[in-house]
């Protein structure tokens, strides 16, 4: 149980509470950086993919019609400038010096936060303006446990569900600008032009809802488990829950395809489990429960449900333990 859930201010109670649906910019209180959230309105789609499709996997079906309620998702992918104050407090109160308006690190002392890296985690790709990546699905939950603690406003990751639907925004097609891949280079960083590296966030054309690089560039956790046969339970009604609950620690759901994928992985449909791979070059005994070592390909953005909920409900999500490694 976080403290903060009991704290709120004038800012908080109207972020939360405003009965307006649009696009807004979240502030990051004592620093001068901002989160862009897109508004993405509620509807019905159907999620996976059709059996003709190109590069189709067999966990891409069958599609299945899914009623998706109104959320807000993260414009760009989370950046290093926002993922660094969350994981060195040395770095929120340098900025909180600088920035001294609004600043109150008393919310955030009490963030369960990342043990430090043993190396620079870009790997020398680049930092400012570009992806934060390497870390873990627990990790992004609990960048979005401090964001909660700075604002006031519940975050969270995407289920796949939400993923998909908001990558797609309206389209029925492989990827969110049709179905030719020759195009992907106008839309996204992939294999075939990232020069095996990851690019700033926002350099290609963003999808019909306005969403940057939700086709390739670093993939995306989600908060589901990787289930490969999910889509053939929900058809038969053996399941009906709307995301697959995580209860193991491998694997769980990443989307959008990386830098370092091919076009077929960066289709709307595409599911892409997580891998203990990922941890492998870590020297820790046990493994981290933060960082991915062999994962500069995984990144996150995050987004709001519309209908806030209960403190309860939100202490839970954000109460998750790791799951350690064995």
């Amino acid at each position: 149980m976080f403290a903060v859930l009991a704290v709120t201010t004038p800012l908080m109670v109207q972020a939360q509470n405003s009965t307006e649906f649009k696009s807004y910019t979240q502030a990051i209180g004592g620093s001068n950086q901002s989160y862009e959230m897109v508004a993405i309105p509620g509807g019905e789609f159907m999620m996976g993919s059709p059996a003709g499709e190109k590069g189709r996997g067999q966990d891409e079906g069958p599609q299945h019609k899914v009623k998706i309620e109104p959320f807000w998702m993260g414009k760009y992918e989370v950046i290093w400038d926002i993922y660094d104050l969350f994981t060195t407090k040395n770095i929120e109160k340098e900025m909180a010096a600088r920035y001294p308006q609004g600043a109150d690190l008393s919310k955030t002392d009490a963030s369960t936060r990342p043990s430090p890296s043993y190396v620079d985690m870009s790997f020398g790709m680049g930092r400012a303006g570009y992806p934060a990546i390497n870390m873990t699905q627990y990790a992004a939950i609990k960048f979005c446990a401090w964001l909660y603690d700075k604002t006031g406003v519940f975050y969270r990751l995407p289920t796949e569900a939400e993923w998909e639907y908001a990558c797609r925004a309206g389209t029925k097609t492989a990827y969110s600008f049709g179905d030719d891949p020759k195009l992907l280079p106008q839309y996204a960083v992939f294999k075939g032009n990232s020069g095996s590296a990851y690019k700033k966030t926002g350099t290609k054309k963003p999808n019909p809802w306005g969403l940057h690089d939700m086709h390739g560039n670093v993939l995306e956790w989600t908060m589901d488990q990787y289930i490969p046969d999910y889509y053939a339970k929900k058809a038969k009604g053996t399941v009906n829950e709307p995301w697959a609950p995580v209860t193991m620690l491998y694997p769980n759901s990443t989307r959008g395809g990386s830098w370092d994928d091919e076009p077929a992985d960066l289709r709307s449909a595409k599911r892409i489990p997580s891998d203990p791979a990922w941890k492998i070059l870590d020297p820790q005994n046990p493994k981290s429960d933060w960082w991915l070592t062999s994962a500069s390909f995984v990144g996150f953005r995050i987004v709001r449900p519309a209908k806030t909920p209960s403190k309860e409900e939100i202490a839970a999500y954000y109460g998750i333990k790791p799951i350690k490694d064995y």
